[in-house]
């Protein structure tokens, strides 16, 4: 089906994206249910599992859309962008990285990874410090 309606596109998106960030959130508690708050406070299992997950439902999405084809932009933002963009944004990174090297674009690959992660943590800083001020 394809999309003519921004209206409709962005109903699709918030759909899958509400329920991605669901179950998100559905996962943490079962891991923590799963393997108690110890260890789920020594090291992120949830947030690992949902990346990894994440990443792989997208490279199967990536590979199904491929290969149907034709109009396909309704489960591109109901799923890809939706579902598993409140689900977890590494999937995206993991999209692009993969499409990266697969054009053989190594070095730029490698640039985009240096940055997502050097950028949003550093980012990540920053507004911790920002929001500390005056605290």
């Amino acid at each position: 089906m394809s999309i003519t309606s921004p209206a409709l596109a962005s109903l699709y998106v918030a759909v899958g994206g509400g329920t991605g960030a669901l179950a998100r959130y559905q996962m943490g508690r079962a891991m923590t249910a799963w393997l108690g708050p110890q260890p789920m406070a020594i090291f992120p299992w949830a947030t690992l599992a949902v990346n990894t997950i994440g990443s792989l439902a997208m490279g199967i999405l990536a590979g199904l859309l491929l290969r149907i084809g034709g109009e396909t932009d309704m489960w591109r933002l109901l799923i890809g962008v939706g579902l598993l963009g409140g689900f977890t944004t590494f999937s995206a990174f993991s999209l692009e990285m993969a499409m990266l090297i697969q054009r053989g674009q190594i070095g730029l690959a490698g640039i985009y990874a240096l940055l997502s992660l050097g950028l949003g943590v550093t980012g990540l800083i920053f507004g911790l410090t920002v929001s500390r001020i005056g605290a």
